[in-house]
């Protein structure tokens, strides 16, 4: 059943794509080229894409990199939201959020369980809202990113959809309120 509202307008959303790992390098990055091709397919600007190692303060510091930078809307992790002690992708997102977006790790898992059962436990993809800015935090795995894709982004990141999505409500998320913050973007 598609909720795709063909009256609205299509409007790009400038997506910026970070990939978490150790090991990767750009040319293995499965995830992030998934991703990539995906976004770009959909219509959406890939506004940047990056490698960072599975630290902390690694990660943040290119998340915030991407929030402070006017021509990015929405950044997509991939990789480092397992259970094992690298695994500090969520830590960092959480570290930045202003306002968590609990029901996408939920409904990430509720989708992932139909198709790997009980091993969707794993998973601790987080989402929020930073500076004006989205931030999703994926799995490592391509089937991962691809369901992420298709099944949740790809329909909040179209103003189409309908009856809401994320991008209609983005000019709002600058509002101040809270306590005092405002990013200026």
């Amino acid at each position: 059943m598609s909720r795709i509202d063909e009256t609205r307008p299509f409007i790009a959303v400038r997506i910026a794509v970070l990939t978490v790992s150790d090991t990767r390098s750009l040319a293995e990055d499965k995830s992030g080229d998934l991703l990539a091709s995906r976004l770009i397919e959909a219509g959406h600007t890939l506004a940047a894409r990056e490698i960072c190692t599975d630290d902390v303060n690694a990660i943040t510091a290119e998340v915030n990199r991407f929030i402070s930078d006017t021509e990015i809307d929405c950044v997509i992790s991939t990789g480092g939201t397992g259970v094992t002690g690298r695994d500090v992708t969520p830590e960092a997102f959480r570290s930045l959020f202003e306002k968590e977006i609990e029901g996408f790790g939920e409904m990430f898992r509720f989708l992932s369980f139909q198709k790997i059962g009980t091993s969707t436990l794993q998973s601790r993809a987080v989402a929020g809202v930073a500076g004006g800015t989205y931030l999703f935090a994926l799995p490592g795995s391509p089937s991962a990113c691809r369901d992420a894709w298709d099944d949740l982004l790809a329909h909040q990141l179209d103003y189409r959809h309908r009856p809401c999505n994320f991008v209609e409500i983005m000019p709002r998320l600058r509002e101040t309120g809270l306590a005092g913050r405002s990013s200026g973007k």
